[in-house]
């Protein structure tokens, strides 16, 4: 009887445990249950909205000091700002430069600019463009220029750009004791790249000859490499040249400049 009782009890025992198996079984198989619509609806609405356009801006600073056989002191600082939206583009910069050989003066300028560009079409856009210089070691007390006209991107992703612009602009400045101002055509080319988020390499290249005079003419050029060595903090190093075909008394006609520093990125 009391085996008959135990058999029963095996029996129901190992039933249930029968049961669990199966009930275990069919959850893990089963499907997960779907998203609800609205919930699928957002989450493409999230992924479709464009994030809002920042200002990207740094400053930076560069001191060379030296003592010895000569003593030198060089300080440099530099600040630039641009924005992108969908139709246009805005940058600006300024740098300037003071330094002492020997206790003489042997670097003094100060130069800046703003440029907006209207974007016509993925690759066209025209601008408008104004700038400044002051370099008392030239002898030049004061030159601006304002310039507009149109330019195209030849090459233009998020790792390199290439553009070319061209148009009328005017000039007043002082060179001397002479003053004077008179109509110019601007030419500009712009090279920008990325090795990777940490490195990247920048050129420009600038020509104004005097509209009625094409040997009377400005000339600009740059190129640099810069290098994060944190998340805010750049090493820079740029090389700068600039050239007045028609210079001060007693100036000569090219400038070139190699300028160290560290920037500073605004975040």
């Amino acid at each position: 009887m009391k085996q008959n009782r135990y058999s029963k009890v095996a029996f129901a025992v190992a039933l249930a445990s029968a049961s669990v198996s199966v009930m275990a079984a069919e959850e893990v198989t089963m499907p997960p249950a779907p998203q609800p619509a609205n919930d699928a609806a957002a989450a493409a609405a999230a992924a479709a909205i464009k994030p809002k356009p920042k200002w990207e801006s740094s400053a930076g600073l560069g001191v060379t000091i030296t003592d010895g056989n000569s003593d030198t002191l060089l300080f440099t600082a530099t600040a630039v700002t641009q924005r992108k939206w969908d139709s246009g583009e805005f940058s600006a910069g300024v740098d300037g430069g003071y330094g002492e050989n020997d206790s003489v003066q042997n670097v003094g300028y100060v130069k800046g600019f703003a440029q907006y560009n209207y974007l016509l079409t993925e690759r066209w856009y025209g601008f408008v463009r104004a700038a400044g210089l002051h370099d008392s070691i030239a002898d030049i007390a004061y030159r601006v220029p304002l310039s507009l006209g149109i330019g195209y991107y030849f090459v233009k992703n998020d790792r390199t750009t290439l553009s070319a612009e061209a148009g009328p602009g005017y000039v007043w400045e002082k060179v001397g004791n002479d003053s004077r101002d008179y109509a110019t055509i601007r030419f500009g080319e712009k090279f920008t790249h990325k090795f990777s988020d940490r490195a990247r390499i920048w050129q420009s290249f600038e020509y104004q000859p005097k509209i009625d005079e094409w040997s009377n003419y400005f000339l600009t050029g740059e190129i640099g490499v810069g290098a994060d060595i944190t998340k805010q903090l750049e090493l820079r190093l740029v090389l700068q040249d600039w050239y007045v075909s028609e210079p001060a008394a007693g100036r000569e006609s090219n400038d070139l400049k190699l300028v160290a520093g560290v920037n500073y990125k605004f975040q």
